[in-house]
Formats: C-alpha cells, structure tokens, sequence
C-alpha cells in the first residue's frame, strides 16, 4: 500500500493527484458530512445557473467522482468529466459507466480552441498553483460567448458567521475526516488551502484578468461557498 501523504500549499501536481487518490474511495461521504449535506445543494444552485440545453458540451474540471457530472448529463447535457487524479476518475467509473471520463492537466487541456458551450470547475481551481494559467486554458476551450462556473469555498460575509467556520476547519474538520475519510491527514491541506483562499471580489478580478467578462458571482450559505460565472467574449 502506498504512504498516504497530504499536500502542501505548494499545491505541486504530483501531490495533489496523489492526495486525491488516497481519498477517493469515501471523498463524497465525507463532503456530505462535513458540509451536513449542504453541498447537495450548491450542486443542485450550480446546474440551474449553466441553464442547460440539450445536446450543450460541458467540460467539468476536477470532476472528480463525476457526483457534479451526473447532474449536467442528466439536464441534458454532452459532458466530458475531467480530473487529474486517477483514483477519482477510477471511482467515478465504477458509479457512473455512462459518462465519458477523462485524466488530463487543467492548465494543459487536450481539447480543441472553442469546443465547449461551457466549462465548470467544482471546488477544483483551489487546488492549481497555476491557476491563472488554468482560467486562461478553460477560456481557450470555451466557445465565443460561452459560459465558465467557478464553485468554489469562500469567505463567510458575516464575521461571528466566519469566527465558527474558522473554528470548524482548524479543530472540527480533523475529527470528522479521521473517522469518515480513508486519508485524514490530506484534510488538514484542505482546511488550509480554504483558509488560504482569496475573497470573492479578488477572485473575481482574477477570472476578469484571463479574459472572461461579465464576471459575477452569488454567495451560497452566508458565504461559505460563492457561485462565480462569467462569459468569453463574442
């Protein structure tokens, strides 16, 4: 059996994927519980905001186990589920045999120029250290006029709100994910890569910077996750 090793802010590749191995076999349960199911919903706000329709090419990035896929392909659309780790993608094909699952780099995408209707990263761009290189690759393949939707852990507007969330990530994550999760250690990573992460309004002025216009984003939950979407230009 390989070590289990969690990754560090320097977000290097091989890490990553490595930690995302380690966790895939109980990623989602472990979502479910520390999000006390809340991510069900920011799944459910994130497909009604790409206003699917039929036949539409989607690229989810960081798809991993296809659990956010599975609800485009059911809205009707084309979609292609892509992830860096190959544990996930292994995991994702075992639950959901009718997507098409592909392993490949978010900032060296295998797809032609403007060849999806939109792209969706998931709780994914937190975890490229080249991230601006990565919005500039989902603005390459997204077709003129097309959408990107960036879901992402954010900052809680309300402070005692964003106090206890702090709380949460630095002493109530561990606990959680050394009972549920098959890799406990790779959590203490996420909880610092949130904690790490910009502010909605700096993120938004990041996405603008690749080339993406009418950036707008919604909080979700006080804040603890924000919705961004944005368009490529005609």
């Amino acid at each position: 059996m390989r070590n289990m090793n969690r990754a560090t802010l320097s977000k290097k590749p091989a890490e990553i994927a490595g930690m995302f191995d380690d966790v895939a076999r109980n990623y989602d349960l472990t979502n479910t519980i520390l999000t006390g199911g809340l991510v069900h919903g920011w799944r459910k706000i994130t497909t009604e905001a790409l206003n699917i329709t039929p036949q539409m090419r989607v690229l989810d990035l960081a798809a991993g186990t296809g659990t956010s896929a599975v609800e485009y392909y059911r809205a009707g659309a084309q979609v292609v589920a892509t992830d860096f780790s190959s544990g996930m993608i292994a995991q994702g094909k075992k639950r959901y045999p009718f997507l098409t699952f592909e392993q490949a780099d978010a900032t060296n995408l295998p797809y032609a120029d403007n060849y999806f209707d939109a792209v969706t990263i998931s709780y994914g761009l937190r975890n490229i250290a080249a991230q601006s290189k990565a919005l500039q690759e989902m603005w390459r393949v997204t077709k003129p006029g097309g959408t990107l939707l960036v879901c992402e852990f954010s900052k809680p507007v309300n402070r005692a709100f964003g106090q206890l969330y702090r709380w949460f990530l630095q002493h109530g994550m561990p606990v959680i994910s050394h009972v549920f999760s098959s890799d406990a250690p790779a959590y203490d990573y996420l909880a610092e890569s949130i904690l790490d992460w910009p502010d909605q309004v700096t993120l938004a002025g990041n996405i603008a910077k690749a080339g993406w216009v009418e950036v707008e984003y919604k909080n979700l939950t006080n804040g603890l996750v924000a919705l961004h979407r944005a368009r490529k230009p005609l």
